[in-house]
């Protein structure tokens, strides 16, 4: 036999920020930030927003061209592109294709910027195009929601759906900075303001049971929009995020999701009722499910199903949903199957042995899953 073997490594850093108001004049964060990545002349800044955000906050376009007058470290594309928020986002590939015809027009190279302005989705498909323009531009990431600065904004994965499956076609390419503002937050409806404390509730149940508690204790301020809070609470999971992408599968390139504790379900609950059901809300309703199926398999006490239960209604999350009532046959067991296509290889699935502590399974006892999705519904109706 005749080979010849190769093995190397491939470096990665960026930093998250926080702030306020990053667009002010007086902000310098992002020209700290070019000064420091300068590499050459002519580098160039393309940005990408979510019509949701342009429309919240409708000075925002005048804002960044304002700020690059002032600050002219990169030229500035001043012909922004303006796209739809949500799951659509990822749905249409014409927007995927707006994107890499901008790269292609502006002459945008690997040494200039695609920067992102919005929820998760926006985030995944400008991340993706990114990605794959010139096998890599480098990515800004600024994200707009509580969902996207806790949790999938901060992260390395950048996607779209196709074939009707979520996030069938996409990369693992870390941004260059994610900069989260505040100031976004503060004009999010309170159905998306909540929407991204599911993801804040499931990376504590799997990583960190002190920061549970914390939820459990500060859940009435987060509800009531306490500002200290919510900011304590993204950084908290933009902390636990990047312990565990500096970890040891940061690509995934085994058969496991671990930081998707409770999301076999919500994938297909989200395609299920047509993205009706934001991706939060969805992710509150299968933690709900897994952890009454980890109690019922023996796994978590009934306490602490009890404890997790009650704070996702607490922060005003349903927990059951027509779909989500398990039987023979149903839909969204589907989900299982798509986990393990995803992935490859068996079955993975993320389940609880205590709070703050995860445990990953590889078969699903389904009639118990039923069961789970029963006593879920009990529940539902009764409080």
């Amino acid at each position: 036999m005749d080979y010849i073997e190769q093995e190397f490594s491939v470096k990665f850093d960026y930093r998250v920020y926080f702030t306020t108001a990053l667009f002010n004049l007086s902000n310098t964060i992002l020209d700290d930030f070019f000064c420091k990545k300068k590499s050459s002349s002519s580098q160039k800044i393309f940005f990408v927003i979510d019509q949701n955000v342009v429309e919240t906050h409708p000075y925002l376009i005048e804002e960044i061209s304002s700020y690059f007058k002032k600050y002219q470290t990169v030229h500035l594309i001043e012909d922004i592109l303006i796209m739809p928020g949500g799951e659509v986002a990822k749905n249409d590939l014409t927007l995927f294709n707006k994107i890499l015809n901008a790269v292609n027009f502006y002459n945008i190279d690997r040494h200039s910027y695609i920067a992102g302005i919005g929820g998760g989705s926006v985030l995944d498909v400008v991340g993706y195009a990114a990605a794959v323009s010139h096998r890599g531009i480098r990515h800004i990431r600024i994200p707009t929601t509580t969902l996207s600065q806790n949790d999938s904004g901060v992260g390395v994965k950048n996607s779209i759906n196709y074939f009707n499956k979520k996030n069938f076609l996409g990369t693992f390419a870390p941004p260059v900075a994610v900069i989260n503002d505040e100031q976004f937050l503060k004009t999010l409806s309170d159905r998306d303001w909540r929407s991204g404390i599911a993801e804040a509730v499931k990376v504590a149940l799997i990583k960190d049971a002190t920061f549970f508690d914390w939820i459990e204790n500060n859940a009435d301020q987060l509800v009531a929009r306490n500002m200290n809070s919510m900011n304590f609470l993204v950084r908290r999971c933009a902390e636990l995020h990047l312990e565990h992408i500096a970890g040891g599968d940061p690509f995934e390139m085994g058969s496991s999701r671990p930081l998707d504790f409770g999301h076999w379900s919500a994938h297909k609950l989200e395609q299920l009722t047509n993205f009706e059901i934001l991706h939060g809300e969805a992710v509150a309703m299968g933690i709900a499910l897994d952890s009454m199926y980890s109690f019922l398999s023996g796994r978590l006490t009934e306490e602490k199903a009890e404890r997790i239960i009650k704070l996702l209604v607490q922060l005003g999350f349903e927990i059951s949903h027509p779909f989500m009532e398990i039987k023979e046959g149903s839909d969204i067991l589907l989900g299982l199957d798509e986990f393990r296509e995803h992935l490859g290889g068996n079955l993975t699935i993320m389940l609880l042995r205590d709070i703050g502590i995860g445990e990953e399974v590889h078969e699903i006892d389904i009639p118990l899953l039923i069961k789970a999705s029963q006593q879920l519904k009990t529940y539902s109706e009764k409080k």
